[in-house]
């Protein structure tokens, strides 16, 4: 069946019919020559003129929207029973085991899924897909390559009001993730309306942080929990500590008291290696380190007053900037001031006089990095004016090195995890230097112009390949450096030794090192008998 709609529109409305003819062609204008005006013109002898041999081609450009990725993941809880069986009671989840295997067809399934679950078991057993080959291959000679850097992605802060990138930690699961501290720092100078949240990042999702941290006052300081990856601690500009469990959501799940917390901002915060690992101490400028259960965030379970005088009074007491801690030397700490000076304690002296042990003087201004060596704990660096120094323990009288005076301020400071004579510092022009003094003593082997401004803060990967930066404008850049930054060279622990007198290799530490844990063994004993509210089972 045909279906013809015919449409009809009436001659007034689309205008007057058009009827062409034919005629004859008519001049309008008839301009003849004028040859005085050629009297104008130049006659351009010779003339250039420019030829192609290739084919012209035209070339577009079009700016395509930016793919924005998100990841999420499902947190899996014991589930699937019925829902009069309560799982958390055992006997009924005996009973309600009891009758379905008595099940019949629980019986065929089992049989038949168990044949398929044997073939995958002796799968796994004759090859290990995770076997590493190479081991036990030596390491590598000295590499000709030139030391260099490259940027291999940029985390800006998303807010519309700026603020500094403060503080990083590295996931301690595979550094994948990335948490990043922002706050302003400038003192009663914060913009209105600047935000207080801090982000978690997905090292291969630059666009938008993966996780929130939503606290109460800016965050200075964030620490990823290294026995509990969901487990993040935070020092706030209010001197609170806030700890999160990102399981929980953006929210702080535990917070201290206002009253028992720090009275200036909180510059430092480490997790301690104990049993729980639930224990961790913070230190502030107020002149306090303070020591935390975060099962009990109410109030600190010690503190310690930074008075070198050992009088214990607050008043004297030295601003507390930055903090170290060595798992391998369990009873000390470092602490580094506002005034210059490196304070040494020993948390588990008898008498509070007794826990600061000794001091070390060098610097003119804030000590705003302070590490040990990771490969000779005795030696620390400390990053702190113009200059980065290392120091030995054994001598307190000066540093045993130290690089020359910069004409910008120096804000942060790392050893290597892998090569114990290569050293990171920031700088407040935007500059990255990388040091390795057997490589070169009086200037940097690197020196990397990363943002425009101020670099406030890095951290280094463990692996030491990728190292991260956060500026003064809230931008974290990620960098890889070449492979002879990251790689351990040949001999290069007995040179880095030479070089230095007193940096001693692991064998004549041992005898120091049992007499410390022998130390902590006792120190663990007198606790145990005076019962410790830590260890106490909920």
């Amino acid at each position: 069946m045909e279906i013809v709609y015919v449409y009809v529109k009436k001659r007034s409305e689309f205008g007057k019919q058009c009827n062409f003819t034919d005629r004859q062609a008519e001049l309008n204008i008839d301009i003849p020559p004028n040859p005085e005006l050629a009297e104008l013109y130049v006659e351009r002898n010779p003339v250039d003129t420019g030829i192609q041999c290739s084919t012209s081609m035209s070339e577009h450009e079009a700016n395509t929207e930016r793919i924005e990725m998100e990841t999420r993941g499902v947190n899996h809880i014991e589930g699937g029973w019925p829902k009069d069986v309560n799982p958390q009671e055992l006997e009924q989840t005996i009973r309600f085991r009891k009758k379905v295997e008595k099940d019949e067809n629980y019986i065929n399934a089992i049989t038949q899924l168990g044949l398929i679950m044997e073939h995958c078991i002796k799968q796994n057993n004759a090859i290990d897909i995770y076997q590493e080959y190479f081991d036990d291959e030596d390491t590598v000679e000295v590499t000709e390559e030139a030391p260099s850097a490259k940027t291999i992605n940029v985390f800006r802060d998303p807010q519309e009001i700026k603020r500094s990138a403060t503080h990083l930690s590295w996931h301690p699961d595979g550094s994948r993730k990335l948490a990043v501290a922002y706050s302003c720092l400038n003192f009663q100078r914060a913009p209105k309306g600047m935000s207080n949240d801090s982000y978690i990042w997905d090292l291969e999702n630059p666009n938008r942080p993966e996780i929130v941290l939503k606290p109460s006052s800016p965050v200075i300081t964030l620490e990823y929990n290294p026995k509990d990856s969901h487990v993040l601690l935070g020092g706030c500009y209010n001197g609170q500590i806030a700890c999160w469990d990102t399981r929980k959501g953006s929210q702080v799940a535990e917070l201290s008291t206002v009253e028992f917390s720090h009275r200036d901002p909180v510059y430092g915060t480490i997790w301690l290696q104990s049993k729980t690992g639930t224990e961790c101490f913070s230190a502030s400028t107020d002149g306090q380190v303070m020591w935390w259960d975060i099962r009990k965030l109410s109030e600190p379970t010690e503190v310690v007053i930074m008075d070198i005088t050992r009088k214990e009074q607050i008043e004297n007491a030295l601003g507390a900037i930055s903090l170290e801690f060595e798992a391998t030397l369990p009873t000390k700490f470092m602490v580094g001031t506002e005034q210059g000076i490196v304070v040494s304690c020993n948390r588990k002296a008898k008498t509070s006089a007794e826990k600061i042990v000794c001091t070390f003087s060098g610097h003119h201004g804030p000590i705003y990095a302070l590490q040990r060596n990771p490969f000779y704990p005795k030696n620390f660096l400390t990053v702190g004016d113009w200059t980065a120094r290392i120091w030995s323990e054994e001598s307190r009288e000066s540093s045993i090195m130290w690089t020359k005076y910069h004409m910008a301020y120096l804000t942060d400071g790392a050893w290597s995890p892998v090569r114990p004579a290569v050293f990171f510092t920031t700088k407040m022009d935007g500059t990255l230097d990388v040091w390795d003094f057997v490589f070169k003593q009086c200037d940097p082997a690197l020196s990397l112009k990363v943002c425009d401004e101020a670099l406030f803060c890095l951290r280094v990967q463990d692996n030491g390949c990728f190292i991260a930066c956060g500026s003064q404008l809230g931008t974290t850049t990620l960098l890889e450096v070449s492979s002879g930054l990251c790689t351990l060279q040949r001999n290069e622990k007995n040179t880095a030794s030479s070089q230095q007198p007193s940096l001693k290799p692991e064998e004549e530490t041992e005898g120091e090192e049992e007499t410390e844990v022998q130390y902590q063994l006792e120190g663990l004993d007198e606790v145990e008998e005076e019962g410790s509210p830590e260890e106490t089972p909920a």
